[in-house]
């Protein structure tokens, strides 16, 4: 049987304009990571750059890059010095007018073990997403790594119990959900404290109706550079629960922070045995779950 343990993080970290200051902060703070124990670590969502989608402006897809580039280098050579498995969220060229909001795994050797593209696109003011990116088109996966089993989903795909229960039901241990979510500051007083309540509850229900880790790794700071906006106020707060939604690590809401948490197998197989979810599910009941509404 395989090793029955191992450390998760997430990197909560405060991100500006510029890629190549973001890449040098970014590996330093993987690199505090591992120090302090980290196995598998996890970046904010777009990690190498503003969050840009405040705006509809083409000016902002200099910040992508094609596969296996700039990121990925950077990472893998990390990842293979350090010996840890690293989770890195990038805005993706595919080609000419396909773009997509994915993420590398890589695994401790510096190979990829998967790679994932964002299923679900939002747009909301100031998080003008679908101007951007294309819906993914590789499904929802599980990656082995030499870690262990992680799934991989990205900030707006939290809100889906779908992409929760399809990565689950391939056998992944821990979610991870790189994250960029905050508050519009005008709203902040009236609706921002159901707005945050709302995004760890429907998380910590994926975790306990999968019974799984789940470990969300946000980003801080109010990013204010559009003229005439309010910009977006990133709540942080990132945290890592456990298989019955129990908050294991917690940060806070405007402090760049590494949580870290340890995933137990044991703890796991002993939650499913006893609240078996999984195994009362009516697969045959459920025909409707793939219609867009029932009429």
């Amino acid at each position: 049987m395989g090793k029955r343990k191992y450390t998760i993080a997430v990197v909560q970290l405060n991100l500006n304009n510029t890629p190549e200051n973001n890449l040098k902060k970014c590996v330093e703070w993987v690199r505090k990571a591992a120090s302090q124990g980290a196995e598998v670590i996890s970046l904010p969502e777009l990690y190498s750059s503003h969050y840009f989608c405040q705006s509809e402006d083409v000016d902002n897809f200099k910040y992508a890059e094609p596969l296996y580039s700039t990121s990925f280098e950077a990472f893998s050579a990390l990842a293979k010095e350090l010996g840890v498995v690293i989770i890195v969220p990038f805005f993706e060229r595919r080609m000419a007018g396909v773009y997509h909001n994915s993420a590398y795994i890589i695994d401790t050797d510096g190979t990829e073990a998967g790679l994932y593209r964002k299923m679900h696109i939002p747009d909301d003011p100031h998080f003008y997403e679908k101007f951007y990116f294309t819906p993914g088109d590789l499904g929802f996966k599980t990656i082995s790594t030499k870690k262990g089993n992680v799934g991989t989903l990205i900030c707006w795909d939290q809100w889906y119990p779908e992409a929760a229960r399809l990565t689950a039901l391939q056998g992944a241990e821990v979610l991870f959900y790189p994250t960029a979510i905050g508050w519009h500051p005008k709203e902040k007083a009236e609706y921002g404290a159901n707005q945050y309540g709302a995004w760890m509850n429907v998380m910590k229900g994926h975790a306990v109706a999968n019974g799984v880790f789940v470990a969300a790794a946000n980003r801080i700071g109010l990013e204010k550079y559009l003229p005439g906006t309010d910009g977006i106020e990133f709540w942080g707060a990132s945290f890592i629960c456990g298989p019955q939604g129990e908050i294991l690590a917690q940060a806070s809401h405007d402090q760049e922070e590494i949580l870290l948490a340890e995933v137990d197998l044991d703890l796991q197989e002993n939650v499913r045995q006893n609240w078996p979810f999984l195994r009362d599910r009516r697969i045959d009941k459920y025909d409707g779950i793939t219609k867009r509404a029932i009429d």
